[in-house]
């Protein structure tokens, strides 16, 4: 029995190696998935998602947007921030996470380019990004994406335009910030010919629990 225990407690903490396009999305939806096992059915009943983009998402053919990730995160029942790193560890305290410059981990959607930072560091309590800001009108999204919990954005280049669904679009430009509660619908969208780039942070356990409206870019 105790070797039976131990195994379990081994197999629970090692690491899910990922590879692959989109930094190893794709693989890591698939080997936690496999961990808990559960099937593609199973997944989709727990993450209010389709089959198919379920599975479209484990092969490789399709690049989920921010909201559906968080969706894959409850019926997982992880961090967000654990389907964006190579590899899951266990918590320890004391811990540091260092990302030297573009050696974040990568996932690229319709709307936004991420880059997540400390992707090295499990159940954060938030998720910091470095984001390009590819969507150039609210329209491109087909209503405001909206989730629990409260985001902060600093922009770094070019021109960002914030809808929310309470205010009026705000534009944003280097060196601006905002604060804002993610429950109300909202949406990032450039205000110029390039893209923008900013640093966004998500209260990542609160977005655990999307509410209302959720997009699906």
């Amino acid at each position: 029995m105790a070797q039976v225990k131990r195994a379990e407690r081994e197999r629970q903490l090692k690491p899910v190696a990922a590879s692959g396009s989109q930094g190893g999305l794709h693989a890591i939806v698939k080997a936690l998935r496999t961990r808990r096992g559960l099937t593609l059915t199973e997944l989709a009943e727990r993450s209010e998602l389709a089959v198919s983009t379920i599975s479209k998402i484990e092969t490789g053919q399709l690049s989920p947007g921010y909201e559906t990730i968080q969706r894959l995160a409850i019926g997982l029942d992880v961090d967000v921030a654990e389907l964006f790193q190579a590899r899951v560890e266990p918590v320890s305290t004391g811990r540091r996470g260092i990302t030297r410059k573009g050696q974040g981990v990568r996932h690229v959607s319709k709307h936004y380019d991420y880059e997540a930072l400390a992707a090295d560091v499990s159940k954060k309590q938030f998720l910091p990004l470095f984001a390009t800001i590819k969507a150039k009108s609210v329209e491109q999204f087909g209503g405001l994406p909206s989730h629990e919990g409260e985001e902060f954005i600093f922009v770094i280049s070019g021109t960002v335009i914030l809808h929310s669904e309470h205010y009026e679009p705000l534009a944003l430009g280097p060196g601006d910030s905002a604060y804002f509660d993610s429950r109300a619908g909202h949406a990032l969208v450039s205000g110029g010919k390039e893209d923008a780039r900013i640093v966004w942070v998500c209260s990542d356990r609160d977005a655990l629990h999307p509410a209302g409206k959720v997009g699906r870019g």
